[in-house]
């Protein structure tokens, strides 16, 4: 992580945004039979997050990508409870989703120090089990990262998203003009004046028919899922839920000759979008348009217009918090309100004990 000015920025060098693992809980320790001795619980393997880990980081550390945890102590004369194994944990980033071999979710990491067990270990050997121990859980894993940003800023190859993301968070991406300059996910934080922070991620370009996994298609496109906002992208393809979030449309390049007459003509397709529907393919075509809650013609060269796209980004996610939680604390009393309903209404058992009169 480097410092540009008062702006921290990210970079992934070799990005990695998958690993597969091998992970086992540890072995119980074994009984002691003749004085009916318990052994030891082996230990368990977790994945625990942390801010500052990448899977890059944990590949190259642990190459082997092997994952076990202690064994449970044998009960002897002078300790018959054996001691517990220790546990194995697995540092990764925030922003990780664990699968196992068949795809089925484990949990995910949302958060710094969110921890989920992926690897049991076993029983230590006792009257039950004969006093003989029980192996650790045995498991294949996959961490599945994707990235974790207040704004999605994601677009065509060209469109300028890497100068956008240099302007308004003083970050220095790689520029320059040709497709899939951004080979990799680049992390930026706009900084206000009172010391507020909002992270943008700017993904690399999408291409026609990314929804069906070309080019880079799904690899990149996950991503867009863990951020609160988009800055302007066309996705439905790919996941129809992606447009429930809420989206601005930055118009980039008004610095060229011309722009200012192709920003009207854009105006006018946005405002009667079905009069300009059968410009494209019949597959490519949405079943829904995307609603822009702000259109904001920029320059990333020139700046113009910088500031107040960062001032309606920050509107925009806090406008989108507030309606978040009042969803939230209208939903609580609504459960609230059903729970009291229900408790009323609720007949006095049978054979309930009451009081006399």
């Amino acid at each position: 992580m480097v410092r540009c000015g008062s702006v921290w920025f990210r970079k992934y060098g070799n990005f990695i945004d998958n690993l597969r693992l091998f992970t086992r809980g540890g072995s119980g320790g074994m009984g002691y039979p003749r004085l009916g001795g318990e052994g030891g619980k082996g230990g368990d393997v977790w994945v625990v997050a942390h801010k500052k880990m990448t899977l890059k980081q944990l590949k190259d550390k642990y190459p082997q990508k092997r994952f076990v945890a202690g064994e449970g102590a044998n009960s002897r004369v002078n300790a018959l409870k054996g001691s517990r194994g220790k546990d194995c944990e697995i540092p990764v980033p925030v922003g990780i989703s664990v699968t196992d071999e068949n795809g089925k979710i484990i949990g995910e990491l949302n958060k710094e120090k969110d921890r989920i067990l992926v690897a049991e270990g076993g029983l230590g050997g006792k009257l039950l089990t004969n006093f003989l121990p029980l192996k650790g859980q045995k498991r294949v894993i996959h961490l599945d990262l994707k990235l974790i940003a207040d704004i999605g800023l994601v677009g065509f190859p060209n469109a300028g998203k890497s100068s956008l993301l240099s302007q308004v968070s003083h970050a220095k991406p790689a520029i320059a003009d040709y497709a899939f300059t951004t080979l990799q996910p680049e992390l930026g934080k706009i900084v206000y004046n009172d010391f507020r922070q909002i992270s943008v991620a700017d993904l690399p370009g999408l291409i026609e028919g990314a929804h069906m996994n070309k080019g880079m298609g799904h690899k990149f496109l996950k991503h867009i899922e863990r951020t609160r906002q988009l800055l302007f992208v066309e996705l439905e393809l790919y996941k129809e839920e992606l447009q429930t979030k809420p989206v601005l449309l930055a118009v980039n390049k008004m610095d060229l000759p011309g722009a200012q007459d192709m920003f009207h003509v854009l105006m006018n397709q946005l405002q009667n979008p079905k009069d300009f529907l059968h410009l494209f393919k019949k597959n490519m075509i949405p079943e829904r348009t995307v609603e822009f809650q702000h259109i904001i013609p920029i320059s990333a060269i020139t700046g113009e217009g910088i500031e107040e796209l960062k001032n309606y980004i920050r509107k925009s996610l806090d406008e989108h918090a507030n309606q978040e939680n009042g969803a939230y604390h209208k939903k609580q009393l609504l459960n609230l309100q059903i729970s009291n309903t229900i408790s009323y209404n609720e007949p006095p058992p049978k054979n309930g004990v009451t009081s006399p009169r």
